[in-house]
């Protein structure tokens, strides 16, 4: 495989970047400084909920273009690789719920929205995304979610999943189970925790368009 694609799109991605975190932190910071969780104020809460799915993602796109186009997990650590890969990538999903948990509980009342219809508006999206966590693990599978079939064969050769919330949208992952986050902060009415939230949803959008789908392109012969 040509080496360039290491790097494809990941122009796109690291432009973005920035420019997002600039906009949701100024979105954020007039709701920021209220109050504090586990001794650690809101704000180091919000950058919190940045820095883990930034982190999260570039550690995926590394490890999913290196094994492409160098075979680096499976030369490094055999057939051991894709548990290497789960103990690396699992913790991070989590971490992404918590750490909006944690801030929406550090800035709670923020969010101007009365109590009722905002605990409604959580329970209506957190019934779709519950659904879809269930359909991964039930359905899709972990080991195929986290990125199996670039280490191998046999998850490239598996036929799409139309079952569970996979016959709603073919990438229900990205659409409907980070709806959670948004539950999590309507929940805790936070703002931050909103703007947060948005912030994942959108950057996990650029990681599909970024790498993923390029990705899917080489792997299932859609480009040589």
């Amino acid at each position: 495989m040509n080496r360039k694609f290491f790097f494809k799109n990941q122009l796109w991605h690291f432009l973005s970047l920035p420019i997002l975190i600039i906009v949701f932190y100024i979105l954020a910071s007039p709701y920021l400084g209220v109050d504090s969780f586990l001794n650690i104020s809101d704000f180091h809460w919000f950058w919190l909920c940045i820095l883990i799915p930034v982190t999260h993602q570039i550690i995926v796109w590394f490890v999913f273009r290196s094994q492409l186009t160098y075979d680096l997990f499976t030369r490094l650590f055999g057939r051991w690789d894709l548990v290497v890969w789960a103990i690396i990538f699992l913790p991070f999903l989590p971490l992404r719920f918590l750490s909006i948990a944690f801030l929406g509980l550090s800035n709670s009342g923020t969010l101007p929205v009365p109590r009722t219809p905002a605990m409604i508006a959580g329970l209506a999206l957190l019934v779709p995304a519950l659904y879809t966590i269930w359909s991964v693990f039930y359905h899709f599978g972990v080991i195929r979610a986290m990125g199996g079939d670039h280490f191998r064969a046999r998850y490239r050769d598996m036929p799409l999943v139309r079952e569970g919330a996979f016959r709603i949208t073919s990438n229900a992952m990205y659409t409907l189970a980070f709806l959670a986050l948004y539950s999590i902060a309507l929940f805790t009415l936070s703002f931050a925790a909103l703007i947060a939230a948005l912030f994942q949803h959108i950057y996990v959008w650029v990681h599909y368009y970024c790498t993923e789908k390029p990705d899917m392109e080489v792997i299932y012969g859609a480009e040589s």
